[in-house]
């Protein structure tokens, strides 16, 4: 019984494998979804993000449902993400292909569509994050930035840099 609780049924390095292998597809695919997943929390993402733990549960340690095999799937997990997050930071390409690069929404008062709509947002949410800081309409604002870690600056006509705490939510065609 004990030895089947913490034993390990499938080979080590396959749960490595595994885990690794579901956690850059994961980060790869958030990635491409866009910034939303960058701001605040719904429901919907809390849920999203359990059904997706669950769902890969199997995929990242097989038919071990053992404590170590769990234990090994998540040293993977942390292991991988510190990897990552090492490269982020020393390698400035790979930096923008995980982070991406801020995009500009507005210049010298005049919303950039194709940026905002590339940007996964919409007019009306870069609109509310302009009122967010005061100003009233577009005619204000120099230049509207959506930063990396989903936030948008705004660079009022003729003062400095103003950031918002507000993260924006990207909206997705479809309804996501």
């Amino acid at each position: 019984m004990i030895a089947a609780v913490f034993g390990l049924h499938a080979p080590f390095a396959e749960i490595v494998a595994r885990s690794v292998i579901v956690y850059v597809v994961i980060v790869l695919l958030i990635r491409v979804m866009g910034r939303r997943q960058l701001g605040q929390m719904t429901p919907f993402d809390l849920v999203l993000i359990l059904l997706i733990a669950n769902a890969v549960q199997n995929a990242m340690v097989g038919t071990d449902s053992t404590i170590f095999g769990g234990l090994v799937a998540a040293a993977a997990l942390l292991t991988t993400d510190q990897v990552l997050s090492r490269a982020v930071d020393r390698i400035p390409r790979f930096r923008r292909i995980i982070q991406g690069q801020p995009i500009l929404l507005v210049n010298d008062g005049r919303l950039i569509e194709r940026h905002v709509v590339a940007a996964g947002l919409s007019e009306e949410l870069v609109v509310q994050a302009i009122r967010e800081h005061g100003f009233e309409n577009l005619q204000q604002v120099q230049m509207a930035v959506l930063e990396i870690d989903g936030t948008i600056s705004i660079v009022p006509t003729g003062q400095g840099t103003v950031r918002t705490r507000h993260r924006v939510r990207a909206v997705r065609p479809g309804g996501n």
